[in-house]
């Protein structure tokens, strides 16, 4: 979807809030809230739009059947209570938390309102349900993959980049911790020199990869959920210091990364949209197993690939689910 549609999508959806109980007075208005972790529209545009295009393709139309009440709490901790809140008192009938954040947030706030999370990668550790195939709660939805791939990450770079001798790990506050030592052991496993980037900020995306262009690290590995919404800033950064970087998300590939490796995020929010149906049509979320993926998926962007002077080698074409030429 190209941006102009993108935009006038959201302006019928704004007027579309706004005359949605005038124009269906005595009829069953369902109410979709939906808290984010970006901070505006535009940043979930890939994924608010396939969510918004899953729900009308079960039957939902703005301004007949459904209201969408959208929260974008910018990544700040603080700011998703509040926003749980918000559509707590909005008296939703069906919320979707998307990662842990919003997920925990709405589970401390309320047990009442039916929960759908998405790309959480431990609900059961993180007290969010009682099993997966039984969540015994207000809470269902989709957990995120329990691999380690760093290992397949830095063999996939490894594979791209011919003589590759060090690598590091870009990282934000928001990416797991755990992700360190396994990166650290899988460089080390591949003969590989490691070294582990903080990136805070967007402000220090532009200054992380200058500084590894003149440290001559050979490949860089982008992980975290501030990254993924500065995609566009660090796929112009990873091109202007000639830096091969790979990711989890296949949606920040296009901005100017090599390759990514990970899980199939839009099918997460395609079946997030199916979850809510069901709780809509009376399902309990304590009877909807928590699904898990069973399928990663690869893309590799060759016109980075050129713009840095690297071949990809023909095994790593034939394993892409997706190559951008």
């Amino acid at each position: 979807m190209r941006r102009r549609e993108f935009i006038a999508l959201l302006g019928t959806t704004a007027m579309s809030w706004t005359r949605t109980v005038k124009a269906q007075s005595g009829r069953k208005i369902a109410r979709i809230g939906v808290l984010w972790h970006a901070g505006s529209a535009e940043e979930e545009r890939e994924y608010l739009t396939v969510l918004v295009k899953a729900f009308s393709e079960l039957g939902y139309v703005e301004g007949k059947n459904v209201e969408f009440l959208h929260k974008f709490p910018a990544e700040q901790r603080d700011r998703f209570p509040i926003l749980a809140r918000e559509l707590v008192e909005s008296n939703v009938d069906v919320a979707i938390a998307v990662t842990i954040h919003g997920a925990v947030a709405l589970k401390q706030i309320t047990s009442t309102i039916p929960v759908v999370f998405v790309v959480v990668p431990d609900p059961i550790g993180l007290g969010l349900v009682a099993s997966l195939a039984h969540p015994g709660g207000s809470m269902t939805g989709l957990s995120m993959m329990q691999t380690d791939l760093s290992g397949k990450f830095l063999a996939l770079l490894k594979e791209a980049v011919p003589n590759l001798s060090s690598v590091a790990l870009f990282r934000d506050s928001l990416a797991p911790p755990r992700l360190i030592p396994a990166y650290a052991e899988a460089a080390k496993s591949l003969g590989l020199v490691f070294r582990m980037v903080e990136v805070p900020s967007p402000d220090v995306i532009e200054q992380a990869f200058a500084q590894a262009q003149r440290d001559h690290v050979g490949g860089v590995v982008v992980v975290g959920v501030m990254m993924f919404n500065e995609r566009a800033r660090v796929g112009a950064a990873a091109l202007a210091h000639r830096m091969p970087a790979v990711t989890v998300n296949a949606e920040a590939v296009p901005y100017g990364l090599l390759m990514s490796y990970g899980s199939d995020f839009p099918d997460y929010f395609r079946r997030a949209a199916g979850y809510a149906d069901k709780i809509l049509r009376g399902a309990k979320p304590a009877d909807l197993p928590v699904e898990q993926p069973t399928r990663l998926k690869q893309v590799i962007n060759l016109k980075v690939a050129k713009a840095l002077g690297l071949t990809i080698p023909p095994s790593l074409l034939v394993t892409a689910d997706e190559v951008i030429e």
